[in-house]
């Protein structure tokens, strides 16, 4: 399995301090199957400074200590980017890091109390840069807990979605569990990820989110596809087959 937003490298944001940490989430993450993780520091929120080129080094520092520890996991340049304005400029700046560092998918973090006014000015300036944006945890969102139309209105933009884990899995408490699966099953949500942030509290599991998906969906395939083809696409810079879902339009409020 891939993991596309993980904040697995140590002393960088809120995730692990220190390299022992780190350890102890790579093994977890291949206990539970995860073979590749895209690391995504906080970028662009004002608290971490995280440019690309930090990320990049320091990915690759990590990957040496991985291998060093004889751990088979490898980990890829990211960052989980809060939304702010003047995108486009401060990624092409060096400020913070795109997928892979290929340019062409960011992590985009809402903020959890509301949908600012210039989100749509922020995609279609993205989209028309050749970037696609991919909400993070858009369950956890107020606005979006309450209208998933809004989050319908963004992937009609061109946006993707990722979904956490812990969501699916009742870890954040049963109404984020329900509109996870609501997300889930009209089809708004993409990938699964872990967002993890240490090796106890937030850890790098995607076995039972990706099992919880097959059962909303009927289809362990499809829900098997949102940790495998899909982030393969994604962090190899290609857009993803996404085959014949839909996202579906609620005629009424979630929750």
């Amino acid at each position: 399995m891939i993991d596309l937003h993980c904040h697995i490298l140590p002393n960088v944001d809120d995730g692990p301090q220190s390299v022992d940490e780190s350890l102890a989430m790579a093994r977890l993450a291949v206990k539970d199957g995860i073979r590749e993780i895209v690391a995504t520091p906080h970028s662009l929120n004002g608290i971490y400074s995280n440019s690309t080129q930090n990320v990049v080094s320091g990915v690759a520092a990590f990957n040496e200590i991985l291998s060093a520890n004889g751990i088979d996991l490898k980990v890829y340049p990211g960052a989980d980017l809060h939304l702010c304005k003047n995108m486009i400029q401060r990624i092409e700046n060096g400020e913070a890091c795109t997928i892979n560092n290929a340019g062409k998918f960011i992590l985009l973090e809402l903020p959890s109390q509301m949908v600012p006014n210039g989100v749509k000015d922020e995609i279609f300036a993205l989209k028309l840069n050749g970037i696609t944006p991919i909400i993070t945890h858009p369950e956890r969102n107020a606005v979006i807990q309450h209208d998933p139309n809004i989050l319908y209105e963004l992937i009609q933009m061109g946006a993707l979605a990722q979904v956490t884990a812990m969501s699916l899995t009742g870890d954040f408490g049963e109404f984020i569990a329900n509109v996870s699966g609501i997300l889930v099953r009209d089809r708004l949500i993409h990938m699964i990820a872990t967002d993890a942030h240490s090796s106890v509290d937030r850890p790098p599991v995607l076995s039972d989110a990706v099992e919880q998906v097959g059962e909303l969906l009927k289809n362990y395939d499809e829900a098997l596809s949102m940790v495998r083809a899909v982030p393969e696409a994604i962090f190899s810079g290609r857009f993803p087959d996404l085959g014949e879902r839909s996202p579906a339009r609620r005629s009424g409020k979630a929750a």
